[in-house]
């Protein structure tokens, strides 16, 4: 992505370099510590961007930020977007990914994760909007519920029970989306949303409850790998890095409407688990437990639009992504 000019001068803000210079524009991402959040901040870095990350670490990790933090672009602030965000100087983009986004996540989280959905959505938006900025909201998969409808293109209004225990996550994410298109169309702001499907890669924690992580730690120390009902519902994995192109693909030549980001390949929990034991070496068996409520039984994207719109699509192959990650974890686990 080429970085387009600023629309000012930046001026001073939490005492930083970065936030001096001129002629580089300047991205803010909430949740910036987080996994994909974390790793965006890299990317804009590398593209020559100046970087704000906002992160209350509820979820995120100062370690994700360890590579950033002696780079001189880079800014990070700790902030919860649940209240009101006021940033000195100039903005080009406004990112929000900040949010709980596994199940043990919100299920710890549930008043949190509504509240990063709806009002930290507002107030990123609202920054957006005083700043002239195009905003990129993080939505997900999980605004289509478990879906009647396979593979899943954007048009697909989803299957979601508001009142379950994952409602407080995919109905916060629903109303994220209907707050980015009310300020498109009342406020004019240029918006993008990107509907994330399951994604793995390096910072992910190892305590995040997915099933990579999980199958990865338990492999790694030999115990046994828990698939959920019988292992035939379905997840297609994106490695984190053609994650991040396509969103920055989505910023140079997206649109308002919701654009689904995620790999096509679809693979069962218990092929998972027996291609993650493979790949480990892991003398690790497979331990059957209860599906958990309202757990989607098929998950895939239609990704069309990405690769109309943007001429975007994954280029890293499922094992050679789990390769990465499973390199990663056992630094880790």
């Amino acid at each position: 992505m080429s970085p387009p000019p600023c629309a000012s001068s930046a001026s001073p803000t939490e005492g930083s370099a970065a936030s001096n210079q001129s002629g580089k524009p300047r991205a803010v991402v909430s949740g910036g510590a987080g996994f994909i959040g974390s790793h965006l901040c890299e990317a804009f870095l590398n593209e020559g961007m100046r970087v704000l990350a906002l992160d209350n670490f509820i979820t995120g990790s100062s370690s994700n930020l360890k590579v950033l933090e002696d780079k001189p672009d880079f800014e990070f602030r700790k902030a919860n977007v649940n209240e009101f965000i006021d940033i000195e100087g100039d903005l080009r983009y406004v990112l929000h990914f900040a949010s709980p986004a596994s199940p043990p996540q919100y299920d710890a989280n549930p008043i949190h994760t509504l509240k990063v959905g709806t009002l930290g959505t507002m107030n990123m938006l609202g920054l957006a909007r005083a700043k002239s900025a195009i905003f990129l909201l993080a939505s997900t998969s999980e605004v289509y519920g478990d879906p009647l409808v396979h593979p899943q293109p954007e048009s697909y209004w989803g299957n979601v029970n508001p009142i379950g225990p994952r409602g407080c996550y995919d109905e916060a994410k629903r109303c994220a989306e209907a707050f980015a298109m009310a300020y498109k169309r009342a406020h004019q702001v240029d918006t993008r949303i990107i509907r994330i499907f399951n994604t793995h890669g390096p910072r992910m924690q190892v305590s995040d409850g997915r099933a990579v992580p999980n199958f990865m730690a338990q492999a790694i120390r030999g115990e046994p790998l828990t698939v959920y009902g019988d292992g035939s519902q379905t997840r297609s994995l994106c490695y984190v890095s053609d994650l991040v192109s396509g969103v920055l693909a989505v910023l140079e030549r997206g649109d308002e409407m919701p654009i689904n980001l995620g790999n096509p390949h679809e693979v069962t929990m218990l092929e998972l688990a027996e291609t993650i034991i493979g790949l480990s070496g892991s003398s690790s068996r497979i331990e059957h437990r209860e599906l958990p409520i309202d757990d989607p039984r098929q998950r895939q994207p239609d990704i069309t639009r990405a690769r109309t719109m943007l001429g975007w699509e994954p280029r890293v192959g499922l094992e050679e992504g789990l390769m990465k990650t499973l390199e990663y974890f056992r630094s880790v686990a």
